[in-house]
């Protein structure tokens, strides 16, 4: 077992490893605070082997740095931190577009119209919800490449990709929506491609640049940003599939996995949402029809504002005006929680009278401001 830090220590809660693959070995520290971490690894010498080093740095906040300032005032001090808020970003992709029409249905009613339609009621309702907005990644019916889709969203530095489409089958019975996330395959090719990519290695992968780390530590941080990133994607995406429920079928009636390109993202939470099957005659006049359509964005919508409502970027608008209430899912802990919404496991604790650190599945926690 691992040599575990004080209780009392200010930086590490713990430390936990595990094996992947058979043959690689995974280590995991949990901080009571967020770092910036850089590293370097040394070669042999005298009686020690192979080191990897990672020296953990404060991420200096404006607030700090401006109150550290003689003579600075706390007028200044709130407009600067103001500033550095932003909106929640939600990358709309509308599937096919341009000399690609996707399914049709019996009536010859073409895929690329009817998500097109829903995409841009979606970003309707996104851009009036202050905090929010949207970025529709085709604006008209031309084709887009579908790794062109990723990278339009990671410049819009998206929080979130939502692609929609409408889903066919030979048997035109078959009906319902469905709501996926990428498979494990998928998301790991994906990872090991841009690991081999030296631009996209340049790139910020969950805040963090990759082309200055060590290989091994480029991997751990990937492996890291892909683990929140799926699960942040398998969260929206249970909402949304919830909503669907209450307003027609469900083809399947849990998330559903598969290696679509669009979903492959290893730093932006990613979902692909199949509105009905526009084989069906049925479901093929509701997709046509703007009250329906309605139904379906306003569905993704809700989806995805109770989701933002519990976990919003503590950068952003949104965080600053929802009440932060946080339901523990399995997995977490109280130190990964404090990092997440920039306060103090102390401060979390002395919110909810807890006696230790110790939070169990579906408990709700009050999260101070930090």
């Amino acid at each position: 077992p691992l040599t575990q830090p004080p209780k009392n220590h200010p930086l590490f809660v713990r430390v936990r490893s595990a094996v992947r693959n058979k043959q690689d070995l995974r280590v995991v520290v949990d901080l009571t605070t967020a770092v910036r971490p850089k590293s370097f690894s040394l070669n042999p010498s005298k009686n020690k082997s192979h080191r990897l080093v990672v020296d953990l740095f404060p991420k200096p906040s404006a607030l700090t740095t401006l109150s550290a300032k003689k003579g600075a005032q706390p007028l200044t001090t709130t407009k600067t931190v103001k500033q550095q808020l932003r909106e929640i970003v939600i990358a709309i992709d509308a599937g096919h577009g341009g000399e690609d029409p996707g399914a049709r249905g019996p009536r010859g009613t073409q895929e690329k119209k009817v998500v097109f339609d829903i995409a841009k009621k979606l970003a309707a309702l996104i851009n009036k919800k202050s905090g929010m907005k949207a970025v529709m990644v085709r604006k008209g019916d031309y084709y887009i490449k579908l790794r062109k889709r990723m990278e339009i969203a990671r410049a819009a530095k998206a929080d979130l990709f939502v692609s929609i489409h409408a889903d066919a089958f030979k048997n035109a019975k078959v009906k319902g929506a469905s709501v996926f996330t990428v498979s494990n395959r998928g998301a790991s090719s994906e990872a090991a491609r841009w690991l081999a990519d030296h631009e996209n290695s340049a790139d910020l992968v969950g805040g963090v640049k990759l082309a200055d780390k060590e290989d091994m530590l480029a991997t751990v941080l990937m492996d890291l940003s892909q683990t929140a990133t799926k699960e942040a994607s398998r969260n929206i995406a249970g909402k949304i599939l919830k909503n669907f429920k209450r307003i027609g079928h469900l083809h399947k009636q849990n998330v559903q996995k598969a290696g679509f390109m669009v979903l492959k993202s290893p730093d932006i939470p990613s979902i692909l949402v199949e509105t009905a099957f526009i084989s069906n005659p049925d479901e093929e006049r509701k997709l046509r029809s703007r009250k329906h359509q309605t139904k379906m964005a306003n569905a993704i919508y809700q989806g995805l504002v109770s989701y933002f409502e519990q976990y919003a970027p503590s950068n952003t608008y949104f965080a600053l005006n929802v009440k932060k209430q946080h339901v523990i899912s399995r997995g977490e802990t109280l130190s990964g929680i404090a990092v997440h919404y920039g306060v103090t496991m102390k401060a979390i604790k002395t919110a909810n009278a807890l006696a230790s650190t110790a939070i169990q599945v579906g408990q709700v926690l009050r999260i101070p401001k930090g």
